[in-house]
Formats: C-alpha cells, sequence, structure tokens
C-alpha cells in the first residue's frame, strides 16, 4: 500500500456508534486519505458524544440522510451484524462505496448478493477483518508464501476471555471470524470439512464456548479454541511447519516467535529400527511493525475506492468466512458430524 497522502481524500461517512464505531471515527479522522463528513446513529447520546469530541463533524440520526447526501462516497458500517445485509444493500444501491464491520452478513446468502450487488456497481465492498492488517500476522503470512516453515503440518489457535457475552450471536459468530480469516489469508484456501463442539453455559441457546477442528486440501488441519468464559484474555496461535514452527501472540510484547525445532524420520539402518531425530534450535522474534493495524485496513479501503483495486481484505474472504461460520453451526447442529463449507461441496 502507498502512504496514502498521493490520493484525494474519500468523503465518508460512519453508521453506527457503538463498541466499534468511534474506533472507525478516530482513525478515519487521523488519515490524510479519508474526509470524514458525519457521524450517523439513531441513538442522540452517543452521538452527541461524538459530535462533541469531534465539533468539525455533522452528526445524523437518519440513515436516508446519509444515503441522499451525492457528497458522501462511503459509508463505513459498525452496527450488529443483523442489519448488515439491509444497510449494505440500501448503500449500494445509492452508489455508495461500503466498508462493513465483520462478518459480512449472517450468511452465504446475503453476502453473495452484497458482492454481486457491488460487482454490478463497479463499487468497493470490504469486510472489516482487521487482523489481516496486523503486522504479526503478514509477518508469519511471509514465512510461509516463503516456505521458510516448510510443509505446514498443522495450525493451532485459541481465542478466549472473560465476556463480552453478546445477546444477538454465539461465540462463533462473534470470534471466529477473526481466526478463520486469518486461516483462509494464510493458507488461501477454504477447509474442506469442518467439526464443532460447543455449549451455552449462560445464556440458553447462545453458544458461549466452542470447539473446532478444520480440515483443508492442502493436507492442513487446524484447531481453534473460542470463548467468551476464561479466566484470562488469550490470543495465540501455533503454526507447526516441518522445517520451523511459529508462535504468535497477539497480547505479547513479542508477538511472533519462531522456533527452529522439528522431528525427522531418517532412514532406518536396520529392518524395523525407526529413531526419530529431534531437533531444538534457535528462538528468534523478528521485528514487528507497531503500527495500529485499523489504520491500514481504513487506509486501504481508502485507495481501493479511487484506483479501483481489490483490498486485501477482499469481499471474497468476507462470503468464504461467513461459509465457514456457516459449516460450523451445521456442525454443531449435527452434534459435531463434519460439514464441508458451501463453495467446497462443489469444489
Amino acid at each position: 500500500m502507498s502512504d496514502g497522502n498521493e490520493i484525494q481524500p474519500v468523503k465518508v461517512a460512519v453508521v453506527g456508534l457503538g463498541y466499534w464505531g468511534p474506533n472507525l471515527v478516530r482513525n478515519l479522522h487521523e488519515l490524510p486519505c479519508a474526509s470524514l463528513e458525519v457521524v450517523c446513529d439513531s441513538r442522540p447520546e452517543p452521538l452527541r458524544q461524538i459530535c462533541t469530541r469531534y465539533p468539525s463533524l455533522r452528526g445524523s440520526r437518519d440513515f436516508e440522510e446519509i444515503l441522499a447526501d451525492d457528497e458522501i462516497e462511503a459509508v463505513a458500517i459498525a452496527t450488529p451484524v443483523g442489519t448488515h445485509a439491509e444497510l449494505v444493500t440500501a448503500a449500494l444501491a445509492c452508489g455508495k462505496h461500503v466498508f462493513v464491520e465483520k462478518p459480512l452478513a449472517l450468511s452465504s446468502a446475503e453476502a453473495g448478493s452484497l458482492m454481486r450487488l457491488a460487482d454490478a456497481g463497479g463499487l468497493v465492498l470490504m469486510p472489516g477483518h482487521t487482523f489481516l492488517y496486523s503486522p504479526a500476522v503478514n509477518v508469519i503470512k511471509d514465512l510461509i508464501q516463503d516456505g521458510a516453515l516448510g510443509e505446514i503440518y498443522f495450525i493451532s489457535s485459541s481465542r478466549v476471555n472473560l465476556g463480552i457475552h453478546q445477546s444477538d450471536v454465539s461465540v462463533v459468530w462473534d470470534l471466529g471470524p477473526h481466526d478463520f480469516s486469518i486461516l483462509r489469508y494464510w493458507l488461501d484456501e477454504l477447509p474442506l470439512r469442518v467439526a464443532a463442539l460447543s455449549r451455552s453455559c449462560v445464556i440458553p441457546g447462545v453458544a458461549d464456548v466452542a470447539f473446532v477442528s478444520l480440515e483443508f486440501p492442502s493436507g492442513v488441519v487446524g484447531h481453534v479454541e473460542l470463548a467468551w468464559l476464561a479466566p484470562s484474555k488469550l490470543r495465540r496461535t501455533a503454526v507447526i511447519g516441518s522445517e520451523k514452527m511459529v508462535v504468535y501472540d497477539d497480547t505479547s510484547n513479542e508477538p511472533v516467535r519462531l522456533f527452529d525445532s522439528g522431528v525427522s524420520l531418517p532412514e532406518p539402518q536396520t529392518f524395523g529400527e525407526y529413531r526419530l531425530s529431534y531437533r531444538t534450535g534457535d528462538i528468534v522474534s523478528p521485528r514487528v511493525d507497531a503500527i495500529e493495524p485499523l489504520a491500514l485496513e481504513l487506509r486501504d479501503f481508502c485507495e481501493s475506492v479511487r484506483t479501483g483495486r481489490t483490498p486485501r481484505s477482499s469481499a471474497k474472504i468476507g462470503l468464504d468466512v461467513v461459509r465457514m461460520v456457516e459449516a460450523v453451526e451445521e456442525s454443531l447442529d449435527l452434534l459435531g458430524a463434519p460439514v464441508a463449507p458451501a463453495e467446497s461441496r462443489t469444489a
């Protein structure tokens, strides 16, 4: 990506000022490639708070007013996931480019419809998979692409904390898209099968812990642990390769640690003799830039609007993430039976 200073600023409106909306406002307000014009929320108090903090912004409680404003080129939507399809459809129909917080929609059918609408209008539709812009995630992406880890055997991830319970979606819809988007980005493939188990411990009918197993066409297997019930916050992923291993810990001062460790099976000297050879070498912490991923993400959105290129967090990745979540939900309904994500069924 460029430094964002070379393009004409994109005139943007932020819709939704709940948990994540103020972060969008802060970053768009500071980015040279964006011109934040208006913020919108149906509730007067969040609107008042943001407009007090940023006096130059215009506030609105009417989404239709945003859509009717020809000066607004793009909208950034940070509303509950159940509203995404309706709001994104309306914005695209009015010729607005759209950035929408993850997940893209509540179903692959909705996500696919949004993609087709954006393509037909030549508009950028970008889901907010912020971890794709994490410098640490991209260090590991480069290690995988360059073959530094060798053949990838398996990936294990834990994303747990105490809260925040959501009343409208399960922990799979809330936390799962983070890890599913990272896996889709690193491996560049949809899993062949997923299988999952969960439990609703606090709110009946709303799963707050889930364990997901994934099998990919390349042979990689994955395990993702998701929970709102844990004694401490953990954001840890281990990628195990035939040559090296890497641990990504989003909460650490050294988020990426590369282990020159492994095991090999030499040719046996005699029939029936198999002795594994273990290797434990250096542990290296690669340099990781201290840049806020959300700033990089929104800059990519603005540059994509101006250049017409596909952003890193593409609508296709957003659709595939929704397909993975749907497959997990279907597996849960089938008491843990393996399920193929939608595209894999016809691949």
